[in-house]
């Protein structure tokens, strides 16, 4: 049953959105006779095509779509079908990062067999240092000349790993072989610690007399390896202050094992000269302005070395092995 408005309501303004709303609602006369709610008939009502075209005469039933829209439909669809679907991706770039990932691989082997290589020298002659152990001072001299030559192949391997890694960016690749060049630079730093690369005078070519307790700088690190030392101008493989400063770290390790040695081999004055250097050492440590890093870290143990040659020297002085300091002048006071 269709429900139907009195089209003299009071109200035109709802009527009007009612018929909008409503669009199969018919208006009706005022004095229009509606049955009563138990008849089973209900009152005619126009068709409903022409109830459509008197309301709405500009607009088209929904289930009923405009003749130009089936054509412009069927437009797209051929169109779309005839045209060949588009590529997703350039194959070539996936090509072009296929030929880099292949180079920087080819770098790599390259860098780890020079490395490779370096750590097998560098092996060599931390067994020839570790001999000093269980080697007399007068034997010294035979001994680091051993080590001089393992460090001179060091430095020729460094000298092509130079070559290499200077063509590249340096921290892309330089923890390859960070750990390596602390090892090699130990080693150049405790050969000549016990007399080793005697240091060249500027005058002549002369050098001077070999001595216990020399320690090696920076730069002349750099000149035995034929390296350039902490770069800032530009980008090429250099020895970094971080792998000088972990290799001295390294070193005091070496020394304090040893002061024990060579107590045991009967040279109570080697302790003295190891303890005044790790003494030294350590308050050089102390002025650098180190963060909290793997350096400030390692720095950190120095003292328990430091420590260690002091216990040993202690122990020689209570036996009365070694002179105390003022000790003859307190003979001489005696004496008078």
């Amino acid at each position: 049953m269709q429900p139907s408005f009195d089209a003299a309501s009071p109200y035109p303004q709802i009527r009007k959105f009612l018929l909008l709303a409503h669009p199969f609602v018919e208006p009706v006369a005022s004095n229009a006779v509606f049955p009563s709610s138990t008849s089973s008939q209900s009152p005619k009502l126009p068709a409903t095509k022409e109830r459509r075209k008197k309301l709405l005469p500009n607009q088209s039933h929904p289930s009923q779509p405009c003749p130009s829209h089936h054509k412009q439909t069927n437009h797209k669809a051929s169109v779309t079908m005839s045209a060949p679907p588009p590529a997703l991706l350039d194959p070539s770039i996936f090509a072009s990062l296929e030929a880099k990932l292949e180079e920087e691989t080819q770098i790599r082997d390259t860098l780890s067999q020079l490395i490779q290589r370096l750590d097998r020298v560098v092996a060599t002659a931390q067994g020839l240092l570790s001999r000093v152990h269980s080697t007399p001072r007068s034997r010294y001299p035979q001994l680091v000349s051993q080590v001089e030559a393992a460090v001179k192949e060091e430095a020729a391997i460094i000298s092509e790993l130079n070559t290499v890694a200077s063509k590249h960016p340096y921290y892309k690749y330089n923890q390859k072989w960070t750990r390596s060049m602390q090892h090699a630079i130990g080693t150049a730093i405790y050969c000549a610690w016990l007399g080793g690369f005697p240091s060249q005078t500027s005058d002549s070519e002369s050098s001077s007399p070999a001595e216990i307790g020399r320690l090696l700088t920076l730069e002349e690190v750099g000149t035995i390896f034929s390296v350039p030392t902490n770069l800032k101008d530009r980008d090429a493989f250099h020895i970094t202050i971080e792998e000088y400063l972990l290799s001295l770290v390294d070193l005091t390790q070496d020394l304090s094992r040893l002061a024990t040695n060579s107590v045991t081999l009967g040279d109570f004055q080697l302790p003295l000269t190891i303890s005044a250097f790790v003494k030294d050492l350590f308050a050089g440590f102390q002025l650098l302005n180190l963060k909290n890093d793997i350096i400030r870290k390692r720095a950190d143990g120095v003292k328990y070395e430091v420590k260690r040659v002091e216990d040993i020297v202690y122990d020689l002085s209570l036996r009365g092995l070694i002179q105390r300091p003022g000790a003859g002048d307190t003979e001489m006071e005696a004496a008078e």
